[in-house]
């Protein structure tokens, strides 16, 4: 019979956590909170990473399908990518009043690889290239409505946690749902003649719900309805961006925007993201529309995205990671169905993803209402204690690096896990 893991070790990652909070309100930002994971159960402080793990302060090693969030899509300590980083430091500098050639030799493939992309623009986060498309969206149309559908950010314009924040300026932003093209053209009639721009994540993956791939004719009739409206179709790819094929979802699903923010995968973790697009819509940077900043134009992130995206065609990585995603993600189905726990398996194989359900008398306002949330946190309490990192709230990736070991060893460790919450939470 299974038994439960005893709790890890993370006396120093607690410690630390204490310093912190003295240091920085909260101690780590948002996302990275303890309340995020499960409360002392997760490390807070990370030393150090290689191939698909990472190992705590405290000592602990995790096959870490979290990925840093999204930009690992190769494995952690890459020494190709690496060594040409150090070679740029030592030979050339990264840092100037002005621009290095590499910048044109990575805007250069961008426009070769991704399909809108007839000109870039190279930022530095996500939000940065969410937030630079919806200005220049505002900038061709000359129109102040923004619809939106997915997580783009944390700028002023979409942040979910709106304090600070003038309702002035939120309301210039309006949500849709996923998969409904009723909704969207109600809002898009609604708004006749008002809405700047569209963007959504061409694959659906709203915070702590299930990964969405887009419905038949979805992706195909918001553009058509962007298209009939005015409205700049904008493409928030910075997660299916290089991870679900090397021209992101829209070459993958043969849907085309105006415009596409990319980033995370774009470098394997070093700060670098893009807004690309069509030349008719990026041509308002030129005057009309203003971007800047100091360290846009560093040149490491550029050496570090172009020998990231040598290796993914070099060794084909979107292809290798869809195929093993594929079994790892009939696998968690099957293993999810033996267990009888009230759960539910969702995702496309680059980003599988557990979210627990109600079961029968469960439902809010039962005495049983809260029992879904216990399965959860006891779930990912024995996940992380057999050494796999994932995160309750946000869904997972398989990076390149993940050996068959590490895909085996994370089914492993959920099946069991699984077990002792179906043993701990019978369904009633």
């Amino acid at each position: 019979m299974t038994a439960e893991f005893p709790r890890l070790k993370l006396d120093r990652s607690l410690s630390m956590f204490e310093e912190a909070k003295r240091l920085a309100p909260g101690g780590v930002m948002g996302i990275r909170r303890p309340y995020n994971f499960v409360q002392g159960e997760y490390p807070i402080f990370i030393d150090r990473g290689y191939g698909g793990h990472i190992v705590d302060v405290d000592g602990n090693d995790y096959i870490d399908m979290l990925c840093a969030y999204g930009p690992i899509i190769l494995g952690y300590d890459e020494a190709e990518i690496n060594t040409a980083v150090k070679r740029q430091i030592d030979e050339k500098g990264f840092c100037f009043s002005l621009v290095q050639p590499v910048q044109n030799a990575l805007e250069e493939r961008l426009t070769k690889l991704i399909p809108c992309a007839e000109q870039a623009i190279l930022v530095k986060t996500g939000s940065d290239a969410t937030t630079l498309a919806v200005r220049i969206a505002r900038g061709h149309t000359d129109r102040k409505l923004i619809l939106r559908c997915g997580y783009h950010g944390w700028h002023d314009w979409c942040v979910e946690v709106r304090g600070g924040v003038p309702e002035e300026f939120t309301n210039l932003t309006l949500e849709f749902e996923y998969g409904s093209l009723a909704e969207l053209e109600e809002l898009l009639e609604k708004h006749r003649d008002q809405v700047a721009g569209i963007i959504i994540t061409p694959v659906g993956h709203p915070n702590a719900h299930p990964v969405v791939e887009p419905p038949a004719g979805y992706l195909k009739g918001v553009r058509e309805l962007a298209t009939k409206h005015g409205a700049v179709l904008i493409f928030d790819e910075v997660r299916t961006g290089f991870r679900v094929s090397m021209g992101g979802a829209q070459e993958r699903y043969g849907v085309t925007p105006d415009l596409g923010t990319f980033g995370k995968a774009m470098a394997n973790g070093y700060a670098i993201s893009a807004v690309v697009g069509k030349r008719e819509f990026m041509s308002v940077v030129e005057k009309k529309v203003f971007v800047s900043s100091t360290f846009f134009p560093n040149s490491l992130e550029m050496v570090a995205a172009m020998k990231c995206i040598d290796i993914l065609e070099r060794e084909k990585v979107p292809a290798s990671i869809w195929e093993r995603g594929t079994v790892f993600l009939e696998r968690l189905r099957k293993i999810v169905a033996d267990s009888k726990v009230p759960c539910m398996v969702s995702g496309i194989p680059p980003m599988p993803y557990i979210t627990f359900e109600q079961g029968p008398g469960e439902a809010a306002g039962t005495p049983g209402e809260k029992v879904y949330k216990a399965r959860r946190e006891y779930f990912y309490t024995q996940t992380i204690r057999r050494g796999l990192f994932v995160q309750p709230f946000h869904h997972w990736y398989i990076a390149h690096r993940h050996t068959a070991a590490d895909l085996e060893k994370a089914l492993g460790a959920i099946a069991e896990s699984l077990e002792l919450t179906a043993r701990k939470f019978p369904v009633k």
